[in-house]
């Protein structure tokens, strides 16, 4: 069988981060549909987006090494078919409790998928460049964010079946994803661990301790902003333009997408370090101007607050995969990388029912109001982290 060369295998495994946030990020503009379908509470809406990272927490604290020792292709092909398998009970559910049972598995997809497609990058990009890597793993995020807002709104805005074509669009695109990963090398040479593979929870390489925790406090407070605009965000945009037009609103949230793709090829010369800094303080800043936004009812400064928190994001992605990319050995790449994203999930999964519940009982606005600055406050964390590792790193040099 033909095998595909290192630069397709490259953007195959971009493709997988993109589908896997597509996936993440779709049913949030669906949402208002099964709201007004259902009558569904929105601690219920926040529960099905929180199942999501529950389950992929799970996966990863099981399965988080696995590619390292039976290799990447293996991985993220088991990955994309668990996707698959939640995108097509999200097109036919007729009730809720199938919701929770898509999300559950697009949990498991993602948890499977991510952390090889992220690893796949470094060791197939061209030189072994790893900031390139990070770079495109950030925008390919950022596409996928963007398609889930973008295309799914207008689908549900315009299309018929509101509640289910989106998905149908996006199973057969994971469906030739599928096909595609099929065609990459089974291995890449000094990337696999030795011993036979077995569940062995998270670890992290001797000696990377620093580098781990600043990598997923960078990538929790960019998780963290995530869960606010897309389990809610829909709503927010909704209640200050005073539309039902899921394809505006979808465009409104799309914004920080564009603004992560953008950073992320601009700010790729950056240090991972200096990346987080910045990133920390801009994402801050962005969730200071959503709770403004939220309480002055303000369209202008919401779109403000889209792009500087999109900004924000990209800088903290790309600085926390950067730190992992670039400091973790081979063999155990996907393994540190799994490290990472199972912190920030978690993260994200509490977050996201503390919105839900925060928002049933005290009502929208308020419950912006209240986690806001606590979602800023981890990004300071962040940023506070980066400058110390850094410093303590640079003692050492010296």
């Amino acid at each position: 069988m033909p095998t595909l060369s290192n630069r397709s295998s490259f953007w195959t495994a971009a493709a997988v981060v993109a589908v896997a946030l597509w996936a993440s990020g779709a049913p949030s503009m669906v949402y208002p549909v099964y709201v007004a379908e259902w009558q569904l509470p929105p601690i219920v809406i926040t529960s099905i987006f929180a199942v999501y990272p529950i389950s992929l927490v799970v996966i990863l604290v099981i399965f988080g090494s696995i590619s390292d020792y039976i290799g990447r292709r293996a991985t993220m092909l088991a990955g994309v078919t668990a996707m698959a398998i939640g995108i097509l009970l999200f097109a036919i559910a007729p009730n809720v409790g199938w919701l929770f049972a898509g999300r559950i598995f697009q949990g498991i997809g993602v948890g499977l998928a991510m952390s090889p497609a992220s690893a796949a990058m470094v060791e197939f990009n061209p030189g072994g460049n790893a900031a390139r890597a990070s770079s495109i793993n950030t925008a390919a995020t950022a596409v996928g964010l963007a398609l889930a807002t973008i295309v799914g709104g207008a689908l549900v805005q315009f299309a018929p079946l509101p509640g289910h074509l989106a998905y149908w669009v996006l199973f057969a695109l994971t469906l030739a994803l599928i096909v595609a990963i099929l065609f990459m090398p089974r291995r890449v040479v000094g990337t696999t661990a030795e011993g036979r593979w077995r569940p062995r929870g998270v670890r992290v390489p001797k000696g990377l301790g620093g580098v781990f925790i600043t990598s997923a406090l960078a990538v929790t407070a960019g998780f963290a902003m995530g869960a606010l605009l897309l389990s809610l965000g829909s709503e927010i945009a909704k209640d200050l333009i005073n539309t039902e037009n899921a394809f505006v609103a979808g465009s409104i949230i799309a914004l920080s997408a564009v603004a992560i793709g953008v950073t992320a090829v601009v700010a790729r010369p950056l240090a991972p370090r200096t990346a987080i800094g910045i990133g920390g303080l801009t994402t801050a800043a962005g969730m200071g101007l959503i709770a403004l936004a939220a309480a002055t009812a303000s369209l202008p400064v919401f779109l403000s607050a889209q792009v500087v928190a999109g900004v924000g994001y990209g800088l903290l992605f790309l600085g926390g995969l950067g730190l992992t990319n670039r400091h973790a050995p081979a063999h155990h790449r996907a393994q540190t990388l799994s490290a990472v994203y199972l912190v920030a999930y978690l993260a994200q999964g509490l977050i996201a029912v503390s919105l839900g519940l925060s928002a049933t009982s005290i009502g929208l606005a308020p419950a912006v109001d209240i986690w806001a600055p606590v979602i800023a406050g981890i990004c300071i964390a962040a940023a506070l982290l980066a400058a110390l590792v850094g410093r303590r790193r640079a003692a050492v040099v010296a």
